[in-house]
């Protein structure tokens, strides 16, 4: 019976069949011990002892069918065991120490699965080091977006990325994205008290939106939040750009927009753009007009894509901080006197850019644009309507020798009519960078870069003396991980 008891025990999990086998060969051997057992009417007395233990055994073997088919019917429920109470015996048999049969799988941890599936968490580490040949006082690298200082260890982005992107296959139209930055670089894009009353509330949120995608036609996706500025080729992360330090156009454009951002696809080539948002640079804006930007992107082929944008706003503010609001408490930072009469000049700008990707090896980019801005819209007497504008352009080539080895060249020119240095000059640079992919998701970055103008502008070793050109070499490392695929 021992013996029978640890086949049944080894059996756990296997056919029933197999059971149902076991109790036909016991049965019939039984029978066929009784069976012997009667034919034998007169056995003789040498018979006598075995013809008794037959007998026995014969009792003993019909006892252990009968105890066998009871154990066949507990392991053969009449019907399904539910699902919860799967878990429970999952759970139970945990608590007693030992391991389930099977996993098992409930419909609360489904729903948990297919969020982390269409949720990704990404990380990113951008440093460097430069160095500037001009030996500049306090060791600034003027003009600079983010390779700011000379001589010295610095983490430029140290960044957090939660992207989980709607999914209409899923039947999810609604998503949401947040962009945590940290080090020099967030001083860069957001903190300007000129233009951002209270910086320090937002100042580590590069990005924060929601997404809806409006049932209509092809889908009708619209943002709300802050997201950075699609105003220029260039964006925030290094490790899609083909150089490493960014233009004077992305240093001068728009960062950041705070308001709604709405993108309509016509077709599979053509999709028309709009926002309307409180100002440039501003989650809290300066004043109560709303500006706009009208734009398309277009793909005339499938390795060829178009971007035009026009903006149109108005950046002058119509109030100025102050400290005395009266008896009655307000947030810090919210204290304001009226600026009366407060300018009402209007901003243009006409943003294009585009990508061609020739060969799978050289990727080819350019960029024009042209801004005018004036203060007020119809001047007083003794007030200046001239406007100041800021025109021209830049040219990228990027050649990929093979995956780890990468040749790129970037060369601007920058009519700045005061709204960008402070000062009318012509600012041109060039810069050559190299790559090395020392691995998937970290990349090592060799540049050289050279900017010049007709007027002095650039830091030197002397006080109070400028230059009208300075040249640097940049080392950066960069390092990302994470689930999104792409371009960040």
């Amino acid at each position: 019976m021992k013996r029978i008891r640890m086949s049944i025990q080894k059996a756990t999990g296997k056919s029933p069949w197999k059971y149902r086998a076991a109790i036909v060969a016991l049965c019939v051997c039984a029978v066929s011990l009784r069976a012997q057992s009667t034919l034998q009417d007169k056995p003789v007395p040498s018979q006598l002892d075995a013809t008794q233990k037959l007998q026995e055994r014969v009792t003993q073997l019909e006892s252990e069918v009968s105890e066998l088919s009871a154990l066949m019917k507990q392991l053969q429920p009449s019907s399904p065991v539910p699902a919860a109470d799967r878990q429970s015996a999952v759970v139970h048999e945990s608590v007693q120490g030992q391991a389930p049969a099977q996993a098992v799988t409930t419909a609360e941890d489904e729903k948990t699965l297919d969020f982390l599936h269409g949720t990704t968490i990404n990380v990113g580490l951008d440093t460097y080091y430069a160095y500037n040949f001009n030996h500049p006082i306090g060791r600034v690298n003027l003009l600079r977006a983010y390779d700011v200082l000379s001589n010295n260890f610095n983490l430029s982005q140290a960044s957090l990325i939660l992207d989980h992107p709607p999914d209409i296959a899923a039947g999810r139209r609604w998503g949401g994205r947040l962009d945590l930055q940290f080090g020099q670089a967030t001083d860069t894009l957001q903190g300007n008290p000129s233009n951002e009353p209270r910086p320090d509330i937002y100042r580590n949120i590069f990005q924060a939106y929601g997404t809806y995608i409006v049932p209509v036609g092809k889908g009708l996706n619209v943002d709300f939040g802050k997201w950075g500025s699609s105003l220029g080729i260039e964006g925030n992360y290094t490790k899609d750009q083909m150089n490493y330090s960014r233009s004077y156009w992305f240093n001068f454009l728009p960062f950041y927009h705070m308001g709604f951002r709405t993108s309509y696809p016509v077709n599979d080539r053509f999709a028309l753009n709009y926002w309307l948002i409180n100002g440039t640079n501003q989650v809290e804006a300066t004043n109560g007009f709303k500006d706009e930007l009208f734009g398309f992107t277009a793909k005339p082929q499938k390795n060829l894509t178009w971007t035009v944008n026009y903006y149109f706003g108005q950046d002058h503010p119509d109030r100025t901080v102050t400290t005395n609001c009266g008896p009655i408490p307000v947030q810090p930072g919210l204290c304001f006197t009226a600026i009366q009469p407060a300018p009402n000049g209007r901003t243009h700008i006409f943003d294009s850019y585009a990508t061609w990707q020739t060969t799978p090896k050289l990727t080819l980019q350019i960029e024009g644009d042209y801004e005018i801005e004036r203060l007020w819209q119809n001047a007083a007497p003794g007030e200046s309507s001239a406007p100041s504008v800021v025109t021209g352009g830049a040219a990228y080539a990027r050649y990929q020798f093979n995956p780890k080895f990468a040749l790129a060249a970037r060369a601007e020119y920058m009519s700045d009519g005061g709204l960008f240095s402070g000062i009318n000059q012509a600012l041109k640079e060039t810069t050559v960078t190299f790559d090395y992919n020392l691995g998937d998701g970290f990349l090592t970055r060799y540049e050289w870069r050279r900017d010049f103008s007709n007027q002095p502008s650039f830091l030197t070793d002397v006080q109070g003396v400028l230059a009208k050109q300075q040249s640097t070499a940049t080392i950066g490392l960069i390092w990302w991980w994470g689930r999104k695929e792409g371009s960040w």
